[in-house]
């Protein structure tokens, strides 16, 4: 069962389809008399008297006062003329008869009045339960919808249900401007003069449209949606006229509840909305800064090793070794705006993954010798199986993963320690592990290690905590995943696991052709 049904079945239809209560009280009295016929020429009309009083009062219990006094009426002239003596005549011999046509008359109509006023206090009262039963139901299925598509789903099904009318809203922009088509129903759009009389409604907080005598040349009835805080638009009906009484009561609280309900989830979007933006200008601030920083110091060293070369003369050695400076500065610049431009394109959504046959000796050994300076201090093992085969990867997402991992490893590994790095394939996934024996990550920090601009406090400065969050975005772009864990030796493993297909000769064919 879908959704609408279940609205449907939570609103039940309060209207039943009606017989013209006249006319069937005519009908009723008629089929009465014709079957009471064969006591016309008895003595027994007084027990004719009798049935047509019950008929009455059956009547009584299901049509409203007009009917009955047509009932009555009829019954007490079909009895005089049919049944009391002399018949076919509406003269009464008998002073006793005369008596009793005319008490059967007033207790006949009296029974039926106030048997209809019984009644009509009896659904009065069901009514007022199925009212206050719809606003129950209302308000439990506004307080479990989420969102201001849920809460308009169920107030559409309500209105819809209890008031015979296909309601549309139109709601505001969050800056009190209405949007001039209706919310979940596209297809409506207001014309010009439609549209002016809802933003007088909304600006006025007063109906207006058809039958209100404002603004009423237009086909729609326009009431307000008034929270305690905020306006959060109009409501658009078509009535054949206005709501009055206890159902016009209905109608205002049945609003009430479901304006109160867009406040709440406004009031909650702009709480949300509030909070990104603070969120937002923390980021940027800190982002700014470590930005900033980060980059102040190779060109601070790039700026100062070029401005001695310049300005006076050095040896050799020690010009060699400005020029060393100036050249590990660029690539540590190199390499924050690398980070900077591949988070740019995963943020985007502009990362296209080119997947092709590679050898991953190849790969390694590519990474191996971009990070050589880096790697001098440590011993780099690479376990790769002799029958490692071709995976089908992005060489150049993957080469940077791996880059980040190692590079990683080689600013937090002890100097001296081995850093470990064992590629296989098992069982349709490429599996890439890097190890170190660095000081691991804490518990609490492990969870956002691949977050964006995430470092874990006291950790050696430098870098933009980009790095690990790279390596997952480039890793989820070939559809594996990458974690992390602390070894219990000490330091932390990395593992990568991508899905590739199996490298059998028929798979490299078709690739090549």
């Amino acid at each position: 069962m879908d959704k609408k049904k279940k609205l449907s079945s939570r609103f039940p239809p309060t209207f039943i389809t009606r017989i013209n209560p006249y006319v069937l009280s005519i009908v009723v009295i008629g089929l009465i008399a014709l079957l009471c016929t064969p006591l016309s020429n008895s003595q027994a009309y007084h027990v004719v008297s009798f049935i047509l009083l019950f008929v009455v009062s059956i009547l009584a219990t299901f049509l409203r006062i007009g009917p009955v006094f047509v009932a009555a009426t009829l019954s007490a002239l079909v009895w005089n003329f049919f049944f009391i003596p002399p018949n076919l005549t509406f003269h009464i011999d008998k002073t006793e008869d005369i008596l009793m046509f005319g008490m059967f008359f007033i207790i006949a109509l009296v029974n039926g009045v106030l048997t209809t006023k019984v009644r009509r206090q009896e659904r009065l009262a069901r009514e007022r339960e199925e009212r206050t039963n719809a606003l129950f139901l209302l308000t439990k299925e506004l307080s479990k919808a989420s969102g201001i598509d849920e809460v308009l789903t169920v107030a559409i099904e309500g209105i819809k249900n209890h008031f015979r009318t296909d309601p549309f809203f139109i709601l505001q922009d969050g800056n009190n401007i209405l949007h001039s088509s209706g919310r979940l129903r596209k297809d409506r759009k207001l014309s010009a003069t439609e549209h002016n009389v809802a933003e007088w409604v909304f600006i006025h907080v007063q109906k207006a449209g058809e039958h209100t005598g404002t603004l009423a040349d237009v086909e729609y009835t326009f009431y307000p949606l008034a929270g305690t805080r905020l306006n959060a638009g109009v409501i658009a009906v078509k009535l054949k006229e206005l709501f009055s009484g206890d159902q016009k009561a209905f109608w205002d609280t049945f609003l009430t509840q479901i304006s109160n309900a867009l406040e709440r989830e406004f009031l909650g979007e702009l709480a949300q909305k509030a909070r990104f933006l603070v969120e937002s200008d923390r980021l940027y601030k800190t982002l700014f800064n470590s930005i900033s920083h980060e980059l102040r110091i190779p060109i601070a060293t790039i700026m100062g090793a070029s401005d001695s070369l310049l300005n006076s003369p050095h040896p050799g050695n020690v010009q060699s070794a400005l020029f060393n400076e100036i050249f590990t500065a660029s690539l540590r610049l190199n390499r924050l705006i690398e980070n900077l431009l591949n988070m740019s394109r995963l943020e985007s959504g502009q990362l296209s993954v080119r997947l092709d046959w590679y050898d991953m000796n190849d790969l390694v050994n590519n990474v191996a010798d971009e990070l050589a300076d880096e790697l001098k201090p440590f011993s780099l093992v690479v376990s790769i199986p002799d029958d490692m085969p071709l995976v089908k990867i992005d060489y150049g997402l993957l080469e940077q993963a791996l880059y980040n991992l190692i590079f990683n490893a080689s600013q937090y590994a002890p100097v001296a320690s081995n850093i470990e790095l064992s590629v296989q394939y098992s069982k349709g996934t490429l599996v890439i592990q890097v190890k170190d024996h660095g000081p691991g990550f804490p518990e609490e920090a492990i969870e956002n290690v691949f977050k964006k601009f995430f470092r874990v406090d006291g950790s050696k400065t430098g870098g933009l905590g980009l790095g690990l969050s790279i390596v997952k975005g480039f890793v989820e772009a070939h559809k594996g995943s990458v974690t992390v864990e602390n070894r219990e030796s000490g330091g932390s493993e990395f593992t990568i696991k991508i899905p590739t297909e199996n490298p059998d000769i028929k798979n490299l064919q078709l690739d090549n052709e």
